[in-house]
């Protein structure tokens, strides 16, 4: 079936596209035998995200306020009701994305496990779409948008009270229709003749081509009868692809001399096929521009800073690429997209936001461009479907990794992750995933504490099991509660000498100790005892007539070293368990003695304490008495069963795995809150 407007304009931001905005119309109004469910599907860079911009704008009312309704086809205009959710997942995990989607609908849960029952059990019909799929998850070689769709979006789908629009690449839109009950899912894929577009393509060609859409001068965009014949040719070298005709125009404009639009014989028909005809015209070796743009092609997040670029390039390339850098900026300007780092701009799926870099004749010219300083200055791929292209005809990929892995450690000054610049420490794990090297990256607490912890558990979590060694798996065990609550370096770097301690790797605690953080405590003893039901304080007189503060475990009966229980001056309840006796500044267990020794300190030491604290379910809270202030907060991953705090500042707690002590700084000051 061919895509035609039946006489009606078309929709005057993506042009066409007349049989998609019709079905998706269908879909919002729930009409008939509409499925519950749009896949949304096609090559990178055929429009997805382009028609579902389109589609949302005659959803919202203040978009259907700027639009002339009533001379569009009425099929592809809904009715009057409430714009339905929109939501990019653009770099999410997804349990970042489950919450977002239960804060968006006030969803009252504590666990992300309880976000799709709580959905389902909603009644009025709930219609999402979901946009970037391709480019969810943190870490590209960890394969978020596959666990996206396995544990997000599948789901949803199956779910009555969820209506769903979704741009997914074509392997995960066919994944998420399997299993689901047929006339569930209808696939949309923009590439095949039923949604395809060309008279639409031809108008997007024309209007790239156009000085009154922003074209240059030039013979072939100013004569209206020659640029309707070269548009024409565009379109057609271009298939199916909007992005391949921008690119196209893209490159003409970057470098017009000696182009003749009648020799319409050697337009590109891909992504790729541009990147090679761009380079030739120029009169350069292909290769050189792959070379050039590789660096970016394997870049973790949204790109690389500028100053990392040369070095990059000679890493993936295998020789210096600095002179090719600086002479070859019209080379890659067609492809490239400088942004200031602080700002989170979404990369669109549609080909209209490529900047023209084309006047930039070196490094130098980059601070051209309004960014006061370099660099605060990221480069990226002008679309995420050129970072396919080039990955696709990269040779050995995992040992070009492995060199971008390696010049990112030469990076760090002085081995002090906290002087790293951000792209280093917070992707370098993702290089080195990629690169097959990520265990042996995983020694060194610097990394733990100063990487971003959403991205380093992503990354860590893609490595099988058995591969890592003892400090990852301590950090992974303490991943959840760094990414739960999202706390600072200091924050990181307190709970995870604390985990160190308590997994035995002690080196690995006073490594954490030595990274320049003045940590809130020092860790000075774990005792894993499965069982731990309560922690209290008490003092024990010694052989040597001197007394010890102790600590206090109540344990299961029959735990190894437990003294008998007889006695209530230390806390110890009753007789469903036992007591352990610890010295509490030192690892020290007391052997098996009359529990009648131990004396509790009295409310009048307790109140005398400058220092008092309270307790939630997985929380201990230490405050300043006298100013009434919190001043630190232990997180714990495991329920916490008691907790006391001595008069010279020793935190005692307990959960069900066991105890711990940790000497309060003095002065602390607060890491979580």
């Amino acid at each position: 079936m061919t895509d035609t407007t039946d006489g009606y304009p078309p929709h005057p931001h993506i042009g066409g596209r007349t049989n998609a905005l019709r079905a998706l119309a269908s879909w919002r109004m729930e009409w008939p035998g509409s499925p519950r469910v749009v896949a949304v599907t096609g090559d990178s860079g055929s429009g997805r995200s382009r028609l579902l911009t389109g589609f949302l704008m005659l959803c919202d009312p203040d978009f259907r306020k700027q639009l002339l309704l009533d001379q569009l086809d009425p099929a592809t205009v809904p009715p009057e009701l409430p714009a339905p959710s929109a939501a990019s997942a653009h770099g999410l995990t997804p349990a970042q994305f489950l919450w977002a989607l239960a804060d968006h609908h006030g969803l009252g849960v504590d666990r992300v496990d309880d976000v799709h029952p709580a959905l389902a059990a909603l009644e009025a019909p709930l219609p999402l779409v979901v946009l970037d799929v391709d480019e969810s998850g943190p870490v590209r070689s960890a394969d978020g948008p596959a666990a996206l769709v396995r544990d997000v979006l599948k789901p949803l789908a199956a779910l009555e009270s969820m209506r769903l629009v979704l741009e997914l690449p074509r392997p995960l839109a066919s994944e998420l229709a399997a299993g689901l009950p047929p006339g569930t899912v209808q696939i949309m894929d923009l590439d095949d003749p039923q949604w395809a577009d060309p008279e639409g393509l031809v108008r997007h060609a024309e209007s790239a081509l156009s000085p009154q859409f922003g074209a240059p001068d030039l013979p072939f965009t100013v004569e209206p009868e020659v640029r309707r014949h070269l548009a024409a040719a565009v379109a057609r070298s271009a298939g199916t692809s909007p992005l391949v005709v921008q690119l196209t125009a893209q490159c003409l404009f970057t470098a017009s001399e000696g182009f003749d639009p009648t020799d319409t014989a050697q337009l590109p028909t891909s992504v790729a096929g541009v990147l090679d005809w761009h380079a030739r015209r120029l009169g350069s070796d292909p290769q050189t521009l792959r070379s050039l743009l590789a660096p970016l092609a394997l870049a973790e997040s949204d790109g690389i800073p500028v100053a990392l670029w040369p070095r990059l390039a000679g890493a993936v390339a295998g020789q210096d690429m600095t002179s090719a850098i600086a002479s070859g900026m019209q080379l890659v300007a067609p492809f490239v997209t400088p942004v200031e780092e602080p700002d989170e701009l979404d990369d669109p799926d549609g080909p209209e936001d490529l900047v023209d870099l084309s006047a930039l004749d070196d490094l130098d010219d980059l601070d051209d461009l309004g960014v006061p300083e370099r660099e605060r200055m990221v480069l990226r791929l002008a679309h995420p479907a050129i970072g396919d292209a080039l990955r696709a005809a990269l040779p050995q990929a995992s040992g070009a990794q492995s060199r971008i892995a390696m010049a990112l450690l030469e990076e760090v000054p002085e081995q002090d992750w906290g002087k790293a610049d951000a792209y280093v420490r917070d992707h370098i794990a993702g290089h080195a995933l990629a690169a097959g090297l990520l265990p042996q990256l995983l020694t060194d607490p610097g990394l733990f504490v100063r990487a971003d912890p959403v991205r380093l558990r992503t990354a860590v979590e893609a490595v099988p099991p058995e591969s890592l060694g003892a400090p990852a798996r301590t950090y992974l065990r303490t991943a959840p509660l760094l990414t739960r609550n999202e706390l600072p370096a200091l924050g990181r770097a307190a709970l995870l000498e604390t985990a160190f301690v308590e997994d035995g790797l002690t080196e690995y605690a006073e490594a954490t100790r030595r990274l320049g953080l003045e940590l809130p405590w020092q860790t000075l003893w774990s005792l894993p005892v499965a069982g731990t039901a309560e922690v209290t304080l008490a003092e024990l007189p010694t052989a040597d007539g001197s007394v010890r503060p102790v600590a206090v475990l109540v344990v299961p009966s029959g735990t190894p070293g437990a003294w008998p229980v007889g006695v209530t001056d230390a806390g110890a309840a009753d007789a469903r368990g036992g007591l352990l006796v610890h010295d509490l500044a030192q690892p020290h267990l007391y052997p098996a003695s009359d529990p009648g020794l131990l004396t509790r300190p009295s409310e009048e030491d307790r109140a005398a304490s400058p220092l008092g604290l309270s307790q939630g379910a997985d929380y201990v809270r230490i405050w300043d008495r006298a100013a009434d202030r919190a001043v630190a907060a232990f997180l714990s991953a495991e329920p916490i069963t008691g907790a006391e705090l001595s008069s010279d500042g020793v935190l005692l707690i307990a959960t069900g795995r066991g105890a711990k002590a940790l000497r309060l700084r003095p002065a602390t000051a607060p890491i979580a809150s």
